[in-house]
C-alpha cells in the first residue's frame, strides 16, 4: 500500500491510496479458495471445481467485495498510522473509467482512490476552577406551602353545578371560552374552547378571575387585563390585552374542609404529611430549574473558552437539521420570515451560529469526558430509556419496543446522560456562589433559556461511537 497526502489545510485532508494488483489479486485468491469447497456447479463433484473456473464465473464478483473490503481496512490503517480521528465517514472517489475499472476487477491494475476527510481539532481545556457559577437558591415559605395546598384543595374538592340564575363567586369552579386578544388580534396561547378555573385561586393573570364575578351561565364579557412587566414571555410582558368571555358551566364547592380527612384521601397520614409532600414537590421543582440555570452557566463557559476550528462537515450536518425544523414550522404555521421579525438571511446566520456553538460544545464535552474516563453505566442507559417510556403514559410498551429494536435511537439515549455527567464533573470543580431569589425570578430565568436554546451540546463522542415543544397557555 502506497500513501500519499496531497491536501494538508486546516482541518482538511486529502489522501491518495494505492493498492497494488498483485495484493488485490492475492486476496481474491484466497477467498476463492475458501468458496471452493462450498460451491456446487453442474458437472463438477462438491469441492473440486478448478480454481481457473471458479476465478471465470466469480472472479469480478469476489474481487468487487475484495476492493471494497480492502479500501476500508487501508483507509482505517492510514489514518491509524497518522494519528488522526476522522470528524465524519471518510469520503472514498475512485475512477470512473469503465476500461480502467474492468483491469482493476481482473486483478491487472492498481487500485487507486483519493480520500478526503476533516479530522477532530485538537483541543486544550479550560481550567474549571476558574468558572463562576451562580447556583439559584429558591426558599420555600410556609405561605408558598399554603397556597399550593390550597390549590390542591380547590382542584380536588367535589363540586355541584349551580342553578341557571347563580351567578359567579369567589371559590366557584368555572368552566370558560375565552379568546385573548392584543391590538384587536389574537395571539399564541391567549385561547381556549373548555377551560377550567378556580375563582380566587390565582391560577390566571392577574385581574382576570376577579372579573368573572357576578357573571352567570352562558354570559359573555370582554375583560380587560394588562400583563405584569415581569412576565416571564417577554412578548406580552407589560401589554394590554381584551379576553372575550362566555361562561359555559358554574360549579360550587360542596360542604368540605382541609383537614386530615382530606389529607387522607391522597393516601396521607394526616394534612402535616400532605404538607411536607407539597413542600418536598415544590423545593424539587426549584433544584431541577437551578440545575437548568448551572448547566446553561457550564455551557457558556466551554463555549466561550475553547474557540477551536470546527469541521465544516459537522456544523453543515448540524445547520441542515435545525433549518429543516425551522422552515417546518414557518410553512406550518403559514409564517414568513419577515412574520417573526426577521429575514431569511438573517435567520440562516443566526442558525448557522447555533450550529456552530453545538457542535463546539459537543466535541469540548466528549473530549472532557474522555480525558477524565467520564462514562454510562449500563444501569444509567436502562434508567433513561425507563424516564423515556414514562413520558408517554399508555403507549410504554410500544415506545418500549421502538427503542429495543431500534438500536441507533436507543445508543442516542447515552448522550444526553453523558453530557449531564460531564456538566456535573466541572460544575464540582467550578467556583459556585449560591444565589437567593425567587420563583418567579427563576422561572424567568428558565423562559429565557428556552427562548434562546437551541445551543445545547450534541455530543460527537468519537471514541465511543439532542427538542422540546412547550405550549403555554398565557392566560395563566
Amino acid at each position: 500500500m502506497q500513501v500519499t497526502e496531497t491536501l494538508n489545510e486546516g482541518l482538511k485532508r486529502k489522501l491518495e491510496l494505492t493498492i497494488p494488483a498483485d495484493d488485490l489479486a492475492s486476496r481474491r485468491d484466497n477467498k476463492l479458495s475458501e468458496l471452493k469447497s462450498q460451491i456446487n456447479l453442474k458437472g463438477f463433484r462438491p469441492g473440486k471445481v478448478p480454481t481457473s473456473h471458479l476465478k471465470n464465473v466469480y472472479g469480478r464478483s469476489v474481487m468487487s467485495e475484495i476492493m471494497q473490503e480492502a479500501i476500508n481496512s487501508t483507509v482505517q490503517g492510514a489514518l491509524t498510522e497518522r494519528e488522526e480521528r476522522a470528524a465524519t465517514q471518510p469520503k472514498v472517489d475512485m475512477t470512473e473509467d469503465q476500461g480502467e475499472i474492468n483491469r482493476i476487477l481482473d486483478g491487472t491494475a492498481d487500485l487507486k482512490v483519493e480520500v478526503s476527510y476533516e479530522v477532530l481539532p485538537e483541543i486544550k481545556l479550560m481550567d474549571f476552577k476558574k468558572i463562576s457559577i451562580e447556583r439559584p437558591v429558591v426558599p420555600v415559605s410556609d405561605e408558598v406551602v399554603a397556597k399550593e395546598v390550597d390549590r390542591l384543595y380547590a382542584e380536588r374538592r367535589e363540586y355541584e353545578e349551580k342553578d341557571e340564575k347563580a351567578k359567579v363567586a369567589k371559590g366557584d369552579r368555572v368552566g370558560l371560552k375565552f379568546v385573548g386578544k392584543i391590538d384587536g388580534e389574537p395571539f399564541a396561547g391567549g385561547s381556549s374552547d373548555h377551560a377550567h378555573l378556580v375563582v380566587g385561586a390565582g391560577q390566571y393573570v392577574p385581574g382576570f378571575e376577579e372579573q368573572l364575578v357576578g357573571l352567570k351561565k352562558g354570559g359573555t364579557k370582554e375583560l380587560k387585563i394588562t400583563f405584569p412587566e415581569d412576565y416571564a414571555n417577554d412578548d406580552l410582558a407589560g401589554k394590554d390585552a381584551t379576553f372575550d368571555v362566555e361562561v359555559l358551566h358554574i360549579d360550587t364547592p360542596k360542604e368540605g374542609k382541609l383537614d386530615d380527612d382530606f389529607a387522607k384521601t391522597l393516601g396521607f397520614e394526616d394534612l402535616n404529611g400532605l404538607k411536607d409532600a407539597v413542600r418536598g414537590q415544590i423545593e424539587q421543582s426549584h433544584v431541577s430549574m437551578a440545575r437548568q440555570r448551572v448547566k446553561r452557566q457550564v455551557l457558556d463557559a466551554l463555549d466561550e473558552n475553547h474557540k477551536i476550528d470546527l469541521p465544516e462537515d459537522l456544523v453543515n450536518g448540524e445547520f441542515n437539521t435545525i433549518w429543516e425544523r425551522v422552515t417546518h414550522d414557518i410553512e406550518h404555521h403559514g409564517k414568513s420570515f419577515g412574520d417573526e421579525g426577521t429575514t431569511e438571511e438573517e435567520a440562516r446566520q443566526q442558525y448557522r451560529e447555533i450550529a456552530e456553538r453545538r457542535v463546539r460544545l459537543g466535541l469540548v464535552v466528549a473530549e472532557v469526558g474522555n480525558k477524565n474516563d467520564i462514562k454510562v453505566t449500563e444501569e444509567e442507559h436502562q434508567q433513561a430509556l425507563i424516564r423515556e417510556v414514562q413520558r408517554f403514559p399508555g403507549q410504554e410498551q410500544q415506545v418500549y419496543d421502538f427503542y429495543r429494536n431500534n438500536a441507533q435511537a436507543l445508543a442516542g439515549l447515552r448522550a444526553p446522560v453523558f453530557e449531564d455527567k460531564v456538566v456535573d464533573f466541572i460544575a464540582e470543580l467550578a467556583e459556585i456562589k449560591d444565589v437567593e431569589m425567587s420563583r418567579d425570578e427563576l422561572v424567568k430565568l428558565i423562559e429565557l433559556i428556552d427562548d434562546e436554546d437551541m445551543g445545547g451540546a450534541h455530543v460527537h463522542d468519537h471514541d465511543h461511537d439532542h427538542d422540546h415543544d412547550h405550549d403555554h397557555d398565557h392566560s395563566h
